[in-house]
């Protein structure tokens, strides 16, 4: 049994039993002892174990973990320390660098983000070596349509941020009027010119604000 002790246990055990998560499941076993995988087994739940269900305040929507080694842990965009950034992460820097005048960090480890209720989340939570969306299509889409109603369902208001196609196509998910959905380019070099500009952060931060929160720290410190 998946145990992150917060509020999600009770959505995983419900989901976990589900029959395309125990083909999921039976799926993985074999990935993990056949290939190498990314992000390691305890790091697969981190969007969720980082980002309590109650303290969800923003949802960033990635596609799937980092292809390399060393980069994935199971947090959308987010890479460990000491890892490189990558591009579409520099792009992100890039815009936070216009919108709200931050220094671009040394490093792409977004924890900070995540304790402050800033959910980074992938479409799919796995992913093979050197194999973008190589775990597409194998039930992972629907357990994070499922996270994406439970966060619909909550009764204080949530900033989405879509970034790209595979981001928008859960757009029709968010049906609670209370939230703000921000929809843009994905940050990655082949949109980044479209993505620039969107000044998601800032209006996220105004959002909040608006509703009586504080707002997001968006700067990274470097390491």
């Amino acid at each position: 049994m998946i145990e992150l002790n917060n509020d999600w246990d009770e959505f995983l055990n419900v989901e976990t039993a589900k029959e395309y998560y125990l083909n999921l499941r039976e799926f993985l076993k074999t990935e993990y002892s056949t290939s190498t995988i990314f992000p390691p087994p305890n790091d697969i739940f981190n969007a969720l174990r980082y980002t309590p269900l109650r303290e969800v305040r923003i949802v960033i929507l990635g596609q799937d973990p980092y292809i390399k080694k060393g980069e994935a842990h199971g947090l959308a965009f987010s890479v460990l320390p000491g890892a490189r950034v990558p591009p579409s992460l520099k792009n992100i820097f890039k815009e936070l660098e216009t919108d709200l005048e931050l220094k671009i960090p040394n490093n792409g480890c977004l924890v900070k983000w995540a304790n402050q209720g800033v959910m980074l989340l992938n479409s799919s939570l796995t992913v093979r070596m050197g194999k973008s969306r190589s775990h597409a299509g194998k039930g992972w889409e629907t357990f994070t349509t499922e996270v994406v109603k439970r966060i619909n369902n909550k009764q204080a208001p949530v900033v989405f941020m879509l970034w790209g196609k595979d981001a928008q196509a859960k757009e029709s998910l968010i049906t609670n009027p209370i939230h703000l959905k921000l929809t843009a380019a994905h940050p990655s070099p082949l949109a980044g010119g479209r993505f620039f500009g969107c000044k998601h952060f800032s209006k996220a931060n105004a959002f909040l604000e608006q509703i009586g929160q504080p707002p997001i720290d968006w700067q990274i410190e470097d390491v």
